[in-house]
């Protein structure tokens, strides 16, 4: 195992410390490498002239000259499509700031003059967790009238759920309410998001130059940002090596088949990958993207279910491959979206489906995403197909991301990842996760295409002596494993609390050999475990909260910082259990409780991967 470099001594005295951590506290990437750059300009006796700030947030800058991007982002693809919108106005030599947004300051909204919003919408039609503040703070009664204001609305989502890009809606909706004029219809971008985003960010780019005065200009600046670039990405993968795969569920740690593998209900792997000669750069909190291959068995079930030959040549997009690679390897085979079933229902012409897709039949739509993978769709509902019509009606194969759970100052040059393998029956016949197969399937010395997404809101406190409380049930344990390793590498001196739950004790129970240890080295200092099935009453994480609520609300109270990983399902049920321990022993109301946590997400101190 490579070791990882190590920082040098810091040559600050001690109270300088205490100001720097609480200086860059909370900052995002941008403003880090921004920061970064200040120092360097300052340490080649280059300062910056000023750093005044006039209403607007930018030095030398009108509000009437200048264009503003906000972004709400959860997996980084907003956040991208919103630096591409703000790259390519700047590229003109207009104005334009790009805020995330719980960095824009809400009270500079009523002297925007033009304003973009990128925001993707997660599950079932909730805000990202960076627009949680400026989304209810638009929504709410103290939001200013707009009507000098001009803005035009990019929402990116999955139309596998029901409230497809709904936030975007909901905001485009809200600020006509509030006089201002929209430039362009709000623009719905599924997982191919550039069929969409494209046109719309061409049209934004017309409107802001028939808006902003070709003669201004960004204000000039000595400072040299020193952000690190990476050559891989999602388009441009690495080919990471497999150096271990090891199922870490199954086990009866107590009973006669202990050292053995027995029937379970889950099957969780752990993987180790090497990143070596890659360049490639990870924080504890990051995802590793993955670009899978679908397995043969998801191939062959849809080539029969359409009766079509696999190996027909189709030409798409000025590329020509046999039916069975695009399947393979550029489709998406499992997820559906409402877009498959409209043209499905159109093929087919079956009043069922017909009737699904009405608004007044939301519900059971809704569970039709929930439990059909695309060969349920194509056998429930028969239609004559080509394999031309096949491939331009099926999405483009969407990359998976999975929680990062290790610490690069750990394991050197590996990135390690959790996954559990999706397996099930349904409608008759076995099912199963297509990137889950796929990385379940690899063997030590094989491969798979990787790449980093950042998630700068999901990181540890740059103050290490603050407490952490991390609530990780099932997988969603994965990034604190990282961040226990991250902060005992570190030497940092606040405690690190875990709430972890399961199924099992025996054969659920992710890692514990590993927090057994890390509870001995107190690296660990406290662990809350809930294993619902092995009781007459089913016990979950979010009881184990209420039931250390006291202690819980201290820790918040004495600055710690609190984290939730896991299926959507599970942060909505966590946060209702936190709003009852804020409202129990803060004495708060529904309301008060309310902005307690939503206070705790604005100053970053509340961080949620939900999925």
């Amino acid at each position: 195992m490579t070791a990882a470099a190590t920082v040098p001594p810091s040559p600050l005295a001690e109270d300088r410390k205490v100001l720097l951590s609480r200086l860059v506290e909370g900052l995002d990437g941008n403003s880090l490498w921004w920061l970064s750059g200040f120092a360097a300009g300052l340490a080649q006796g280059n300062p910056p002239p000023s750093l005044a700030i006039i209403p607007g947030g930018q030095a030398g800058q009108s509000v009437q000259s200048r264009l503003t991007v906000i972004y709400g982002s959860q997996t980084g693809n907003a956040r991208r499509a919103a630096e591409q919108l703000a790259a390519d106005v700047e590229a003109t030599g207009l104005p334009v700031r790009l805020l995330r947004a719980d960095a824009y300051p809400t009270r500079e909204l009523a002297n925007e003059r033009l304003l973009y919003i990128v925001i993707s919408t997660q599950g079932e039609g909730d805000p990202p967790d960076d627009a949680i503040g400026l989304v209810e703070f638009i929504a709410s009664k103290r939001a200013p009238k707009l009507p000098q204001l001009k803005y035009a609305v990019l929402g990116l989502g999955d139309s596998s759920y029901a409230e497809f890009c709904g936030i975007a809606r909901t905001l485009d909706t809200r600020l006509a309410e509030l006089g201002a004029t929209r430039l362009q219809p709000t623009a719905e971008a599924d997982l191919d998001i550039d069929t969409v985003a494209v046109p719309w960010r061409i049209q934004a780019l017309a409107d802001a130059r028939a808006n902003l005065s070709e003669a201004a200009s960004p204000a000039p600046s000595n400072v040299t940002p020193l952000r690190h670039a990476s050559a891989y990405t999602a388009q441009h993968p690495f080919t990471a090596e497999v150096l271990s795969r090891q199922v870490i569920s199954g086990r009866d740690f107590k009973g006669p088949a202990y050292t053995r593998y027995g029937v379970a209900n889950k099957s969780v792997h752990h993987l180790e990958l090497s990143l070596e000669g890659s360049g490639l750069h990870y924080e504890p909190g990051d995802a590793l993207g993955i670009v899978h291959r679908n397995p043969q068995p998801l191939v062959e079930s849809v080539l029969a279910a359409t009766g079509l030959n696999g190996d027909t040549e189709v030409s798409h997009d000025g590329h020509a491959r046999p039916l069975s690679q695009w399947l393979a390897e550029h489709r998406e085979l499992t997820r559906i979206s409402r877009p498959l079933l409209i043209n499905v229902g159109e093929r087919s012409n079956h009043a069922e489906l017909t009737r699904l897709l009405e608004p007044e039949h939301k519900a059971e739509l809704t569970r039709v995403f929930d439990d059909h993978q695309l060969v349920d769709v194509l056998r429930r509902w028969p239609a004559e197909w080509s394999a031309e019509a096949l491939v331009s009606t099926l999405r483009p194969a969407a990359h998976r991301l999975y929680s990062i759970a290790s610490s690069r100052k750990r394991v050197g040059e590996e990135v390690h990842i959790t996954v559990d393998e999706l397996r099930y029956d349904a409608h008759g016949s076995a099912h199963q996760g297509a990137a889950s197969s796929f990385l379940a399937a690899l063997e030590e010395g094989g491969s798979l295409p990787v790449f980093i997404e950042a998630n700068e809101r999901f990181r540890v406190p740059a103050d290490s002596s603050r407490d952490i409380i991390m609530i990780g049930p099932g997988t969603g344990v994965a990034p604190f494993r990282a961040f226990v390793q991250e902060r005992a590498e570190t030497g940092a001196t606040g405690r690190n609390w875990l709430f972890f739950g399961a199924r099992h004790f025996n054969s659920d129970f992710l890692y514990q050999t590993e927090w057994q240890d890390a509870l001995r080295r107190k690296e660990l200092h406290r662990l809350d475990l809930a294993f619902s099935r092995d009781q007459a009453d089913k016990v979950y994480v979010q009881q184990r909260l209420r039931t250390r609520g006291r202690d819980l609300y201290d820790w918040l109270q004495n600055g710690a910082h609190l984290y939730v990983c896991g299926a959507i399902s599970m942060g909505k049920d966590v946060h209702a259990a936190l709003l009852d321990v804020v409202r129990e022993h803060g004495g708060l109301d529904d309301d008060g409780a309310r902005e307690y946590l939503t206070q705790l997400h604005t100053e970053g101190r509340y961080g949620r991967d939900v999925y």
